[in-house]
Formats: C-alpha cells, sequence, structure tokens
C-alpha cells in the first residue's frame, strides 16, 4: 500500500467508526480463510461488516471520533467488525466466538462508550432492533384484540340466550 492508499483507507475507516453503532475489536490468530469468509458473510446478512486493518492505520482512523478510547485494544492480528445497528455487530462476533475459540473478542465500542469483552457479550445478549419492533407491535396488536373479544362477547351472549329461548319455544 502506498501512502495514498493508506491515507484513502484511513479517511474511509474514520468515516466508518463515526457512522458506526457498535464496534467491536478481536483476535483472530489462528483463523482459516473460510472461516473469515464464513464470519464476514454472517455479518453481511446481518448488516455489519468485517475489516482486517494494521493496527497502527486503525488507531490513527479512531482520532476524532467517540471510539477513540479503545485504541490500545490494537495490539496483535485484530480485526474490526461495525454495524449501523448498535446490536448486530457485538451479536454475530460472539456467536461466531463461541463457535471458534480461535477468534477472542478484546472489547469494543457502543457510541462514546468504551466496552471491554464482558460489555460486548452483554451487549449481544440484548435482542437486536428487528426483535423489538416485532414484540411492540405484538404489545400493540394484543390490546386491541382483546378489546374486540370483549366488544363481540355481549352480542355473543345474547345471540346463545336468544337461541336458547327459541329451542325452547320449539320444544313446547
Amino acid at each position: 500500500m502506498d501512502r495514498a492508499e493508506k491515507r484513502e483507507f484511513v479517511t474511509e475507516l474514520h468515516e466508518t467508526f463515526k457512522g458506526s453503532g457498535a464496534i467491536v475489536v478481536a483476535r483472530y490468530a489462528g483463523l482459516t480463510v473460510a472461516q473469515m469468509n464464513d464470519l464476514r458473510s454472517k455479518m453481511r446478512d446481518q448488516g455489519g461488516t468485517v475489516k482486517v486493518a494494521k493496527n497502527r492505520l486503525a488507531k490513527i482512523a479512531l482520532q476524532g471520533t467517540e471510539a477513540e478510547t479503545i485504541a490500545d485494544l490494537f495490539e496483535g492480528q485484530t480485526l474490526v467488525a461495525y454495524s449501523s445497528d448498535p446490536i448486530a455487530a457485538p451479536k454475530v462476533a460472539n456467536d461466531f466466538a463461541k463457535g471458534n475459540d480461535k477468534l477472542v473478542i478484546l472489547g469494543g465500542a457502543m457510541g462514546a462508550t468504551a466496552l471491554d469483552a464482558e460489555g460486548v457479550k452483554a451487549l449481544a445478549s440484548l435482542p437486536s432492533l428487528d426483535e423489538l419492533r416485532a414484540k411492540l407491535i405484538a404489545m400493540i396488536q394484543t390490546p386491541a384484540t382483546r378489546i374486540a373479544g370483549v366488544v363481540a362477547a355481549p352480542a355473543g351472549q345474547l345471540a346463545r340466550v336468544f337461541g336458547a329461548y327459541a329451542k325452547k319455544d320449539e320444544a313446547a
């Protein structure tokens, strides 16, 4: 990489760090190319991205962002996973790390909040934005269904009473 490419890469990474909802830094020593591609595809499916960057360039790209406090995590063979959804990148990285001991989560950031490995795991345990939306819609729809049932119940009871009287009159 020549200087111009490095400068362009740092600028692109800086903008990415600024717009990310969550950033996860992990050590990937020992991962095969197939495993790395698997991690990248899983992250892409959830709307995130995985990048391997030189630590020095990543530290430069972090300068001036809210996540600047995690610069000390960049030592050794590290990768950066990020997404605009604050839950997606931590969840995918944590799930992948559970199945593969070669990926070690070092920490991360969510906005200006620096997270250690346990913080990333705690963030990964939260439901995703889509799951929260589904729960919210279900909670909103449930009262409407109950109201419709309560409103319809007296009419149904009235119809059953009339039906019982009609059968009684027929029998008599």
